[in-house]
């Protein structure tokens, strides 16, 4: 018999015994990670729900909504590999789509919400996309996969050579313009208003959440020209606000590091800025002793493939309505 139990913050182990068990041994899991990802951003409303077989965990799922948004997410689905095929994974995803939908969602996706443990279903878990497709999930055409791409930063050289005279290791900017430094304290309310003019939506809800949680000033560059800030990028270090691990750096040479987003100001693209900004962020990861270098969730594999990142990590992404349109 299996019985089904909500989550709670004290369910952390049990979680992490039904992750080591069904998860492939690329994408490990740790205290950290778990209790970051378990933490709810500012609106965000987080539930799960554990299947439980002679006292032990077998099956778990994990879902999450946030205010004012028709998408909903199912964050972690995992069912032990000796209980599979017993209909406990159907029955969680049944659960937890009829949560989201209760909860105003119009849409699911899996993986890809605001703390996430992946962008969507690896690669290496492939075998499970029938159980998805099944159940109404379907890949966008326009863009099936996400990715993560890395490199060892041990041996950088930058793609554009005047990043050497614009970037400033230190956390003051240079004179010229356009200049690349790491944000100083006080210079947080530049960034959002950046982000707010720019990039409204997820990526500066991710800056105010790291402002709210005291994230250190320096885990974001800042591209200025003359004094307005046209450009950023995002850096995540062993001791950063959100934890490394869940970058799944593992196979690549330690410290590690991570970078991105970045973007730059609608005005200021199309004069190789961006180029700038990512050659800054390598050499700026680089003076800080990381090797193994993840750019996380992208589709820009190519664009990347300039500065020597390869593919490392591939997803498949996968929505389903939850409503049905009617003509």
């Amino acid at each position: 018999m299996t019985d089904f139990i909500p989550v709670t913050p004290a369910h952390r182990a049990r979680i992490l015994e039904v992750w080591q068990a069904a998860m492939p041994p690329e994408y490990p899991l740790n205290e950290r990670f778990l209790a970051y990802n378990l933490t709810p951003c500012a609106g965000e409303i987080l539930a799960g729900q554990l299947a439980i077989q002679n006292g032990q965990a077998v099956g778990l799922i994990l879902a999450s909504v946030a205010e004012n948004n028709p998408l909903g997410w199912v964050s972690a689905l995992a069912v032990h590999p000796v209980c599979q095929r017993q209909g406990i994974g159907s029955h969680l995803l049944k659960w937890a789509e009829a949560w989201l939908k209760e909860h105003g969602c119009q849409r699911v996706r899996l993986g890809g919400n605001l703390r996430p443990f992946f962008p969507g279903l690896p690669v290496s878990l492939k075998e499970n996309l029938p159980f998805f497709e099944k159940r109404g999930f379907q890949s966008p055409a326009s863009q099936p996969y996400e990715y993560d791409i890395a490199r060892s930063l041990t041996d950088y050289q930058p793609l554009y050579p005047q990043t050497l005279s614009l970037y400033n290791s230190s956390a003051i900017r240079l004179s010229a313009s356009p200049s690349v430094a790491p944000m100083q304290p006080g210079q947080e309310s530049d960034l959002l208003e950046f982000l707010a003019r720019e990039y409204p939506g997820r990526w500066e809800f991710e800056a105010r959440e790291f402002v709210r949680n005291g994230g250190r000033s320096g885990d974001y560059l800042l591209l200025w020209v003359e004094s307005r800030v046209e450009g950023f990028c995002r850096l995540t270090l062993a001791d950063s606000e959100r934890p490394i691990e869940r970058f799944y750096p593992q196979r690549l040479p330690p410290p590690w590091g991570q970078f991105g987003p970045l973007g730059i100001s609608k005005a200021m693209r199309g004069r190789g800025l961006g180029g700038i900004l990512i050659d800054a962020a390598a050499l700026h990861l680089q003076s800080l002793g990381v090797a193994g270098c993840v750019i996380d969730w992208t589709t820009l594999v190519d664009f990347y493939g300039k500065f020597g990142f390869t593919v490392y990590n591939q997803y498949i992404s996968l929505f389903k309505p939850l409503i049905t349109a009617h003509p």
